[in-house]
């Protein structure tokens, strides 16, 4: 049995279990609109072996249409059984791109979406996690107690970052933050990046929307990560902190965690 593909969430939240090929996980996910906001552009997905997050831009509900888009778009693997690769991937977000180009706006801004999460993959019969990412979103692992940002934002803030102008904690709080330097459309330049790694045991992936980093420190999220075992709990308890923190932006949060995988695969030594 394969996770049951579910809809874009949006204020609510959505747990549950599932397999894909012996990989077994437990999934949580939870939007929520912010207290600022009007709409929510944030959306989450959770389809047979994937777990994605898509930040929505231009206004009203062009946002909301661009990361279901993107979204739809790579939920094709799990709906058609299409090869998961870097290359199909790639495919997929293309043809998102169009999509998303096509979305009529009231304002002068484009409709344009960030995109990240992670997909299991075979390789040579070893199930790894492809994880892409476009945007300010972010795909995490915890595992062993501890946190691993494996994506890069793009965004002004972190070039300046690796620049050495600012920290990594500056940038949190710096009035550029949310500006970004790629996006699904937004007539952006839109080339993610791709990331791979084994699964295994323990490990807990967590995909998030800005909203949730622009409010909590990476040692924050970590200590939630760490008290709370069940990815319900968990899920729900960082974006309650996002909010109690000033809650400004859309939060959405998706945890995956790995409770087994086939024997061949040996949790890699950290």
């Amino acid at each position: 049995m394969s996770m049951e593909t579910t809809g874009a969430v949006r204020n609510e939240t959505r747990s549950g279990t599932g397999e894909f090929g012996q990989v077994s996980i437990a999934w949580a996910l939870v939007s929520d609109v912010g207290l600022l906001r009007e709409t929510n552009e944030d959306a989450a997905l959770v389809a047979p072996g994937m777990i994605l997050v898509a930040d929505g831009m231009g206004g009203h509900d062009c946002g909301e249409l661009a990361s279901e888009a993107a979204l739809m778009a790579l939920s094709a693997t799990a709906i058609s059984g299409i090869n998961r690769t870097r290359d199909s991937v790639v495919e997929l977000l293309n043809e998102a791109q169009q999509q998303i180009e096509r979305i009529d706006t009231e304002s002068s801004r484009h409709a344009g979406t960030t995109i990240t999460g992670a997909l299991l993959a075979d390789n040579d019969g070893v199930p790894h996690w492809l994880v892409l990412n476009i945007g300010d979103s972010r795909t995490y692992r915890f595992a062993a107690g501890r946190l691993e940002q494996v994506t890069v934002d793009h965004s002004q803030v972190q070039e300046l970052v690796d620049a050495g102008y600012l920290t990594a904690e500056q940038a949190r709080v710096d009035p550029r933050r949310n500006v970004i330097t790629r996006a699904l459309g937004a007539g952006m330049e839109q080339e993610a990046d791709f990331f791979t790694f084994p699964v295994a045991v323990g490990d807990r992936i967590l995909v998030c929307s800005d909203g949730l980093t622009g409010e909590l420190a990476d040692i924050v999220i970590a200590q939630i990560l760490a008290e709370y075992a069940d990815p319900t709990q968990a899920a729900t308890t960082l974006v309650a902190a996002a909010l109690e923190a000033g809650g400004r932006d859309n939060v959405t949060v998706a945890i995956a965690d790995v409770t087994a995988v086939p024997e061949l695969v040996e949790p890699p030594v950290r």
